[in-house]
């Protein structure tokens, strides 16, 4: 080796010290500077030849129709059009279903809702294709729609069959209890709103094949279906993902349809092309996180204990089944948190809506399932009178016991985290200074109520799906010493690359800045699992570890053999290695002298989660290897005039094993706080009467900012190892924070609880925004939330004459103000001079505005 590179330090330097980043350090992400200084590439961001093609499409009006006919001769004739594709061009397969079929890539005869693609324009540019799509004449004959779960339960409309697990005698448990307590609870869904919108860029290789530039959290079944749709073997397919602006869950399946459409067409004229969906039409046609409507009937003693749970979970899962199955399953392994069901029924429906059908989000289906929970312990608490905490605490699991659905409780340290979150943020003694204020407020007619809320969360890892729960890896050590590593994990902005590459450094031990991580290809590591399921780190980082481990053998077994010493005797230590007492060498000099002595450099690495099995037929079984344990406290006010609320403070103790990154670690809990307290407050997903989404933009869907965030916030990591051999006993932490959130949630439910006492339980639904809150609190102070007026049958008849308005029935069209047509007052008339001349020479300009952009 002639020469080191001068972004590396010199192995002069490497020899006094230890090394650099390897796992527990924060060591930064892998594109932090590119990120803030915009040079990160993501898919659109790649330079494209001139001739690249573009694509859009042509979308359904109606969320249930027959198209009787599609002229789209205008749409051809259109400035920069080369083609349209409908159905019928399709060449090959026709339906991109990730699991079961009844996804077609475009509607043949029958739109199930509103935004699904009816055609494809082909455009020399983005915008003449979008333009081109409003020029089709299509005619439909509207069919009945289902629009709501509640519907879809009356009519028995499915996409996938119930599922029910059950342990014990539930209905015996429910008629002997003391206390019976029914509830219900309707959570809507959650836009992903990642930063990068859908996209795909498509080029044809000289060999007939396809490179898929995408962005997508499940690579594998990208280039699977693109090679189906277009009738290719999947060998003639490479998929690159280097990177996401965010992925959520709403890139796992859901990216694929793009990639399909352009790999359709660069098959068809030989050239790249590249598609985008503008926001809104992202928002319309992307499956959301699903809606649910659960109810609960529970028996419990006359202190809090549960005795048996009746529950049942229906999703609103769209028109298709996308993975709907597996979600609604990961609400009813969740329907328990951390708490201890004797005896449970749980029944998971999968209505069929005719809406865009709903896809992964962070959780999976688990946060619907926990915040039921909660709600129920909340109800308990409320009806018996006593601390939420307490009612928790005592019915938390013990180790030995086992959950409704089989699954053993070990290593279960949520009581632990509880009493030591409790104890650091002074619970007990801010939850009695909370009540006397609030008696105080109410004495003196304030409009202000506090809350607080402490809430545990208990989330279990792996793919509920058995045969996900594999990964590979191919790392690659090149003889100045340097490591190049490519996984089956894609990036998604949470930090997964510098987190595998850091347990690469950390196997040779050597500097982190000598292992670099590489795009995400599918002609690396074959046959990937998505990245989700808070599993990226777990499996990934494992594959990777043992293909180090593999490649250690082969350099020690050398080195044994070649200096006469033990393999014991061989350390890999501090950017060196010693040969027992023998000699050492760099890691550098190491690796050039086993390349001389023809010993390969090069592995792959494979790992399959151990322990976990689950028989659906039985519903029972041991679906997740781990649980992610964690608890959150959170204080807020809300003000019962209005509704308002803000966040005072928030106190997390969360469990991530031993940490690889705690930095990282940190911040995806900060991430999936904000996140999952949006879901619960004020991300309001909704519909209107024909099934078109009204909120549908930044302007009508307010995810949080950073004025929401709690004005006092502290995380806090639990050290404790994780007793599984997970990679370096650590635990996944992409997921459980989001459930955190049902601290706010529940704080924001217990101080409208004040209202009464703490003696029932407020009606709140979910997100609970303003409006929400105000209709919680009227409800509890006994006053009707409907005002009781005159209907205006004029206004309505007004909304329902132009049926293509997209208004709905509800939302009044402004209206001409009574009297207020410009009159004269006699007492000024004639008046002309002003009778503030102070205010022309020194106008109040406080409050003006300058002219917007648009302006």
């Amino acid at each position: 080796m002639s020469h080191e590179s001068s972004l590396f330090d010199s192995y002069s330097i490497r020899r006094v010290r230890p090394a650099k980043n390897k796992i527990g350090t924060s060591a930064k992400h892998d594109s932090a500077i590119s990120h803030v200084m915009g040079t990160a590439t993501y898919v659109d961001d790649i330079l494209k030849p001139q001739e690249t093609l573009h694509l859009a499409v042509g979308k359904s009006i109606h969320a249930h129709a027959r198209v009787l006919s599609m002229d789209l001769s205008a749409v051809r004739n259109a400035d920069g059009v080369l083609d349209v594709l409908s159905f019928k061009d399709l060449p090959a397969k026709t339906d991109i279903g990730a699991v079961f079929d009844g996804e077609p890539l475009m509607v043949d005869e029958i739109t199930e809702y509103a935004g699904q693609t009816l055609f494809v324009v082909v455009a020399t540019n983005h915008r003449a294709a979008k333009k081109a799509v409003l020029k089709a004449v299509v005619e439909y004959e509207p069919l009945p729609a289902v629009l709501s779960v509640d519907e879809a339960l009356e009519q028995d409309s499915f996409v996938r069959p119930s599922h029910t697990m059950q342990r014990g005698d539930t209905e015996a448990a429910l008629k002997n209890a003391p206390i019976r307590i029914k509830g219900h609870i309707h959570m809507l869904g959650q836009e992903h709103f990642y930063l990068e919108g859908q996209v795909s860029y498509v080029v044809p290789s000289d060999d007939g094949g396809l490179e898929v530039y995408t962005s997508s959290q499940h690579p594998s079944e990208v280039q699977q279906l693109v090679a189906e749709v277009v009738d290719l073997p999947f060998h003639a397919v490479n998929t690159v993902v280097r990177r996401m602006g965010g992925g959520f869950g709403g890139k796992e399946t859901q990216a694929a349809a793009w990639a399909c459409m352009c790999g359709i067409v660069a098959k068809r004229y030989n050239v790249p092309v590249s598609m985008r969906l503008d926001r809104q039409d992202d928002m319309v046609v992307t499956g959301k996180r699903h809606e649910f409507a659960n109810r609960y009937d529970v028996g419990v003693d006359e202190s809090g204990q549960v005795l048996g749970v009746d529950m049942q979970l229906a999703g609103l899962c769209g028109y298709a089944p996308d993975l709907s199955d597996a979600i609604v399953d990961r609400a009813m392994f969740h329907c328990d948190n951390g708490y201890y069901y004797p005896a449970a029924h749980v029944a998971g429906h999968r209505c069929k809506t005719h809406t865009v059908s709903n896809t992964a989000f962070r959780g999976f289906g688990g946060p619907q399932g926990l915040i039921t929970a909660e709600y129920m312990m909340d109800d308990i608490a409320y009806t018996l009178g006593k601390d939420p905490l307490q009612v928790r605490l005592a019915n938390l699991y013990q180790n030995g016991q086992s959950t409704h659905y089989g699954q053993p409780i070990e290593h279960f340290d949520l009581a632990t985290i509880i009493n030591t979150l409790a104890e650091d943020c002074d619970y007990e003694s801010r939850r009695q200074k909370i009540m006397k204020a609030n008696k105080q407020a109410e004495a003196e007619g304030s409009d202000k109520r506090l809350g607080l809320a402490l809430t545990p969360v208990k989330f279990g890892i792996s793919f509920t799906v058995q045969t996900l729960n594999q990964g590979g890896a191919l790392v690659h050590i090149y003889t100045d010493g340097s490591i190049h590593l490519n996984h089956g994990g894609t990036e998604m902005g949470q930090g997964l690359y510098i987190k595998i590459a850091q347990i690469v450094a950390n196997e040779f031990d050597v500097d982190l800045d000598t292992v670099k991580v590489s795009a995400t290809r599918t002609d690396k590591v074959p046959n990937t699992s998505p990245t989700a399921a808070s599993s990226g780190t777990d499996i990934n980082g494992k594959a990777a570890q043992n293909a180090c481990i593999t490649i250690k053998g082969r350099i020690v077994k050398f080195a044994a053999e070649h200096f006469d010493v033990a393999e014991e005797d061989i350390r890999f230590e501090r950017n060196h290695v010693y040969i027992g007492d023998k000699a050492n060498f760099t890691f550098a000099e190491m690796i050039q002298l086993a390349y001389q002595h023809r010993i390969s450099l090069s592995s792959t690495g494979y790992y399959k989660t151990p322990k976990i099995f689950y028989d659906r037929s039985k519903a029972w079984g041991r679906p997740f290897f781990y649980f992610a344990l964690g608890a959150a406290c959170a204080e807020v006010e809300i003000d019962t005039l209005t509704g308002e609320y803000k966040v005072l403070r928030c106190d997390i103790l969360h469990d991530v094993g031993q940490s690889i990154n705690p930095a990282i670690d940190v911040g995806q809990i900060e991430g999936g706080f904000i996140q999952g307290m949006g879901w619960l407050t004020a991300e309001e997903l909704t519909w209107d009467k024909k099934g078109n989404l009204a909120s549908n933009s930044a302007a009508n869907y307010k995810i949080p900012t950073a004025h929401d965030l709690p004005k006092q916030w502290q995380v806090k990591l639990f050290e404790r190892k994780n007793e599984e051999q997970t990679i370096y006993n650590s635990k996944a932490v992409g997921e459980p924070p989001l459930m955190l959130a049902a601290s706010v949630w529940c704080a924001i439910n217990n101080a409208i609880a004040s209202l009464g006492d703490y003696k029932k339980n407020p009606e709140l639904t979910m997100p609970a925004t303003p409006e929400a809150v105000l209709k919680a609190v009227m409800r509890m102070q006994g006053q009707e939330w409907e005002i009781k007026a005159k209907v205006d049958g004029d206004t309505i008849d007004s909304l329902t004459k132009d049926d293509d308005c997209g208004i709905d029935d509800d939302r009044v069209k402004p209206q001409q103000v009574p009297h207020g047509e410009d009159v004269n007052p006699p007492e000024v008339e004639g008046q002309q001079v002003d009778e503030q001349p102070d205010a022309i020479e020194h106008p109040n300009v406080s409050t003006a505005r300058g002219p917007a952009h648009s302006e």
